[in-house]
């Protein structure tokens, strides 16, 4: 794939969304806030590039300007509003990407929204000029893509529990070898099951805003 270079005074959109990251330049004008939320899973890092915002995350606030960075973790209600007469430019990134990835509420601290799905990535979704792939056959590929799911992860428990003994085993031998042959199998046990979480979570975000009709 070639290098892709992007420019926060032009690239105002996405620029990166995969199952494990989504990331973003978001501008704000003056007067503005951004509406409070959650994320059920997701951490959101938020740098800002070009003027000031207030952030408010889990009740507390502070302002921020260019070159200062804040963390809004999973579960951890936030909101910016913009400060001063200037635009406000910052990016973002969410780990992980998965739908619904946004929790709304009537306000802080109050009742939970009905969740929403494919509202961050809405731009993209309708700029596809490919056709749509039908819920029925997305379906039958997130099942599919659970299943492998499963099986991966039963198949690692048998590799982790192996490759534990002679893990064991090389630290009580003193065999530092050894011992790194066997964090190197679980290692590979574990990113063949993550790939299969990967898989699984690339259909999801395909599957859900297009059942919700987002």
């Amino acid at each position: 794939m070639p290098l892709e270079v992007f420019d926060y005074r032009t690239d105002i959109r996405n620029i990166f969304i995969a199952p494990e990251m989504r990331a973003r330049i978001i501008r704000r004008e003056p007067g503005t806030a951004g509406g409070g939320h959650t994320h059920d899973l997701g951490h959101e890092i938020f740098l800002v590039l070009e003027g000031q915002a207030e952030f408010t995350i889990a009740g507390e606030s502070a302002i921020l300007g260019p070159g200062q960075i804040c963390i809004a973790r999973a579960n951890e209600w936030h909101t910016i509003r913009v400060v001063g007469d200037t635009p406000l430019t910052y990016y973002l990134s969410v780990t992980p990407h998965l739908e619904p990835t946004h929790t709304q509420w009537d306000h802080e601290g109050g009742t939970k929204l009905p969740y929403q799905y494919g509202g961050s990535t809405r731009d993209e979704r309708r700029a596809r000029t490919e056709p749509r792939e039908a819920p029925g056959a997305l379906l039958t590929c997130h099942l599919a893509a659970a299943h492998a799911l499963a099986d991966a992860a039963v198949a690692n428990v048998a590799a982790q529990e192996a490759a534990g003994a002679a893990l064991r085993g090389a630290l009580d031998a003193g065999d530092n070898a050894a011992a790194k042959a066997a964090i190197d199998a679980m290692w590979h046990s574990i990113a063949t099951t993550y790939r299969q979480l990967q898989a699984m979570e690339t259909v999801w975000n395909e599957l859900a805003p297009i059942v919700a009709g987002e």
